[in-house]
């Protein structure tokens, strides 16, 4: 075999592949021509004699790869580090900091899990395995399970560990947060759809009602009681008697409404009222609210007066 024949030999390994054309082989930088890996994690890859590397397959983790690399070993939280040297004690604002991002950790750990990983050659850590606890990992977890604000009576809790409890218990108080922002701004926003929709459903209710008013306006010219008849009905009263008042164009409407009998006076075309029967002046300011109501809006006003309890009338029927 050549020279050249033994710089082409193809040699495979299995490496970590965290995206992008980079790959490390321990100090060896190797850039993978052709096809990527569909998504990171452990793969074979061919090695030639130079620089390069080719995809070959998924493959699982190689369990000799931490030989011979640099080893951490610490407490994983989700998808980062609290390596065994922590060894200041908490300051809650700057826990993050003493953490360090691990790629490809295994799913499904339990909180407090130790772990083993290897620093690869640019600097990132690469998870490799779980490792045994050292005692009080279980008394930690019981702890922040029942929510309890420190663990300071746990004897053998690390720097690392203490950590780890508080970055998870910052964490837990975090997601409850937003999740209870969450719910509030849902809640908001679905009262605000009620809002608009009962919006939409008044004022579909006052177009037609305004339809049904015009209506009952163009049959008054025709036929008074009749469209009296119906605009009552709207708020639920019963017309009993309509005559012809002293004034010219004005109708005297006598009608029963919450097992009473009123009477009020209306103008003879718009059913708008002239002299509600009822006290409708503000006494705040002396003025007089009869001719703010119709016909048909006239026992609703009644309704709202008797719940009240201040209901005057001034025509007795």
């Amino acid at each position: 075999m050549s020279w050249n024949q033994l710089l082409a030999t193809h040699d495979e390994r299995v490496l970590p592949w965290l995206g992008g054309r980079t790959i490390f082989d321990r100090a060896r930088r190797l850039t993978i021509r052709g096809a990527l890996p569909p998504e990171l994690g452990w793969h074979r890859f061919s090695l030639g004699g130079g620089r390069n590397a080719r995809w070959v397959e998924a493959d699982a983790l190689d369990l000799d790869y931490e030989r011979g690399r640099e080893v951490v070993r610490g407490y994983l939280v989700g998808d980062r580090m609290i390596a065994d040297q922590a060894a200041v004690r908490v300051d809650p604002r700057a826990v993050f900091e003493q953490t360090e991002q691990v790629w490809l950790a295994e799913p499904g750990l339990d909180r407090f899990a130790r772990a083993l990983a290897v620093r690869r050659a640019d600097a990132r850590l690469i998870y490799v395995r779980q490792e045994f606890p050292q005692g009080p990992e279980q008394e930690v977890l019981e702890a922040w399970q029942d929510r309890k604000d420190s663990i300071d009576d746990i004897a053998g809790v690390t720097p690392a560990l203490q950590l780890a409890f508080v970055w998870l218990t910052q964490r837990r108080a975090a997601e409850e947060a937003r999740a209870a922002e969450a719910a509030l701004m849902a809640e908001l926003e679905a009262e605000e759809r009620a809002r608009a929709a009962e919006q939409r459903r008044l004022l579909e209710l006052y177009n037609e009602a305004e339809r049904h008013a015009h209506g009952r306006r163009v049959l008054a010219r025709r036929d008074f009681g009749t469209a009296a008849k119906a605009a009552l009905a709207v708020s639920g009263a019963e017309l009993l008697d309509h005559r012809d008042n002293v004034r010219r164009g004005e109708k005297v409407v006598q009608f029963r409404f919450k097992q009473r009998r009123f009477e009020c006076v209306v103008h003879a075309e718009t059913l708008r009222v002239i002299d509600a029967g009822v006290c409708l002046i503000n006494h705040a300011t002396g003025e007089r609210g009869d001719d703010r109501f119709t016909l048909e809006s006239l026992p609703a006003v009644i309704d709202e007066a008797m719940r009240r309890g201040v209901l005057h009338v001034f025509r007795r029927v």
